[in-house]
């Protein structure tokens, strides 16, 4: 499935027209044995680097994975392993990283961008940038949201919003979203004259997603006692996650997009023509940067508060 995603990807930077990187990073302990059977398959299905590092340095190998991931996102995710998440006792760090920059295939007019307000509650509102113009573009809708597809330049690749309508809350669209829905609705998208009115903002957030992954019922990986990596190593209960760190960012601006989003586990030993139709984006909306052909999702994010400082 990788390897089809990863061909995918290929083609849809071939035109050149997008900038789309994808890449996996495996950063063992200097000196650790791992199967070779597990390498080959990194090697053969994910295409990852392996860099042996030295965890009782814990700094130091820190450094060099941040280093790669900034180097594979061109600077977007920096400092993606925080201070205090390796120790001596580390012996696997995984890291997978993308990064895409896109410019629209009908760039926003920046004299048209104006102040307006965004809603971000029923009764309060934030002043943004709003970039606006009219074209065509695929429309849609579903019972909860409309729908409008913004393709980049070379029509591969394209951020689909999902608007909630006017008294539907964000939540109850993030609940519907699935992969059939998001089939469905994609199929009810026809081209239309729009009157586009879109934020300009700037997204980055840091998750720490070991709770959520075991309120979803991975729990025996993040257990000392009962996870089971033999596969890696050759070894029973000599491993298990201490960490699943994911780190996202996002910009929206006139010219195009540039999103990047970088993951790290890690692992440690046990211790219609008519008047236009209007799809003004000036309240909580999600977006999914798509593969047009096949509708691969290739990041997806909401925006609740574009005015909101980055940290």
């Amino acid at each position: 499935a990788y390897e089809n995603l990863a061909a995918l990807l290929t083609a849809a930077e071939a035109g050149a027209q997008t900038e789309l990187n994808a890449a996996n990073g495996l950063w063992p302990q200097a000196g650790y044995p791992l199967r070779e059977e597990f390498l080959a398959l990194l090697a053969r299905c994910y295409g990852a680097t392996v860099a042996a590092v030295d965890y009782h340095d814990p700094d130091a190998a820190r450094r060099q994975i941040n280093d790669w991931v900034e180097a594979q996102t061109r600077a977007a995710i920096r400092d993606l392993v925080p201070l205090g998440t390796l120790d001596p006792l580390t012996r696997l760090v995984l890291v997978n990283a993308i990064r895409f920059k896109g410019r629209w295939a009908g760039q926003f007019a920046k004299e048209a961008t104006t102040q307006a307000p965004f809603w971000t509650g029923p009764q309060h509102a934030v002043e943004v940038p709003m970039m606006e113009q009219e074209g065509t573009f695929a429309c849609g809708e579903e019972a909860r949201a409309q729908l409008l597809e913004l393709p980049y330049a070379g029509d591969e690749l394209a951020v689909l919003i999902l608007l909630p309508k006017h008294g539907v809350d964000l939540a109850e669209v993030e609940a519907a979203l699935s992969v059939e829905n998001l089939q469905r609705w994609a199929e009810t998208l026809a081209p239309r004259t729009v009157r586009v009115g879109l934020p300009r903002f700037l997204l980055a957030q840091e998750v720490q997603l070991a709770a959520l992954l075991r309120a979803l019922g991975m729990v025996d990986a993040f257990d000392q006692e009962r996870a089971d990596f033999s596969g890696i190593d050759g070894r029973t209960m000599w491993l298990y996650v201490s960490a699943v760190i994911h780190k996202a960012y996002a910009a929206f601006d006139e010219e195009g997009t540039e999103a990047a989003a970088a993951s790290a586990v890690v692992v440690k030993m046990r211790s219609i023509p008519s008047p236009p139709e209007i799809v003004r984006a000036d309240r909580p909306f999600l977006f999914l940067i798509r593969e047009r052909r096949s509708g691969c999702v290739l990041f997806l994010g909401r925006v609740v508060d574009p005015a909101a400082p980055v940290v």
